[in-house]
């Protein structure tokens, strides 16, 4: 049975991806960024020459977003050429691509939730670099599906959940930005979504195209912290405060859509892939992070 190859399988969604091999329903091989760069376009093609995949899922990216404005050169080779390269590879072997976006391709300025046609605008490099790498997928394989995702966490990488759970640690009050909102959505699910879209071209329903996959219900990053802490008290023996702030207050090299909530029906209704309740991963997420029995 030809393998799912994965691609950046060490980072935050790349590992859960691995470990959900029963749930793919086939063999995956998996490349790290140290096993396999994506801007090496002969290293691509040997790589899928060699492990003659079904398919491939690209979970590589640049995501130092406010690194992206100093380093954009960097943020394109990745995010832009890298899957231009694979979908080259692809195009070539004759397979499908998924490839992962996000809503930083859009500006934030719509009041309600994006759904996948409407205007891109990236505020900065790095959601400039996602969409290029997007149309590069577009202009050169037909067969991909691209997912936009928002706010991503989990137990792997660096992401929001483990710096608050590391900040309310440190520290007794908080202040965390209340003016931008969005869905934080589970690594865990992303994977699970991906592979139920793999399933779905296995047995002969693909639909290809973009979808937006994110968790719900929506909020804000003041809310989302203050839920994580809430989980997290048994763990810190202590309520920490959460305190309100504006944007301008907690100011960034790369500028944040102050609305990041992506529209999922689309992909409930082509794939029957429903978006995550992201409080309910919080208390298993948090259990790995702090790694120790909830303080009695």
């Amino acid at each position: 049975m030809r393998p799912i190859l994965v691609i950046g399988a060490a980072g935050q969604l790349g590992r859960e991806l691995m470990l959900r091999r029963d749930a793919a329903r086939r063999p995956i091989v998996g490349f790290s960024h140290g096993e396999l760069d994506v801007r090496d376009c002969d290293g691509v093609r040997r790589a899928i020459t060699d492990t003659a995949p079904a398919l491939v899922i690209n979970a590589a990216a640049y995501t130092q977003v406010d690194k992206a404005e100093s380093e954009c050169e960097a943020a394109f080779a990745v995010n832009r050429d890298g899957p231009a390269n694979l979908a080259t590879a692809c195009v070539e072997a004759a397979i499908p691509l998924l490839h992962v976006s996000t809503n930083y391709v859009f500006d934030g300025r719509k009041e309600g939730p994006y759904i996948e046609g409407d205007p891109v605008a990236p505020l900065g490099v790095y959601g400039a670099s996602k969409f290029a790498g997007e149309e590069a997928i577009r202009q050169r394989l037909e067969r991909h599906v691209i997912l936009r995702t928002a706010w991503v966490y989990g137990a792997h990488g660096t992401n929001f959940v483990k710096t608050i759970a590391r900040l309310a640690g440190e520290r007794p009050a908080l202040s965390v930005v209340d003016d931008q909102r969005g869905g934080p959505t589970p690594a865990g699910s992303i994977a699970e979504a991906l592979l139920a879209v793999t399933n779905a071209i296995r047995g002969g329903s693909a639909r290809w195209g973009t979808y937006h996959f994110c968790g719900a219900p929506a909020t804000s990053w003041c809310g989302f912290a203050r839920a994580i802490v809430d989980a997290a008290g048994p763990y810190l023996g202590r309520r920490v405060v959460v305190r309100p702030i504006a944007t301008a207050d907690y100011p960034l090299p790369a500028k944040r859509p102050a609305n990041s909530v992506l529209d999922c029906g689309k992909i409930a209704a082509t794939f029957g892939i429903a978006s995550p309740d992201w409080r309910a991963s919080l208390p298993a997420i948090l259990a790995g992070i702090f790694g120790k029995e909830p303080v009695p």
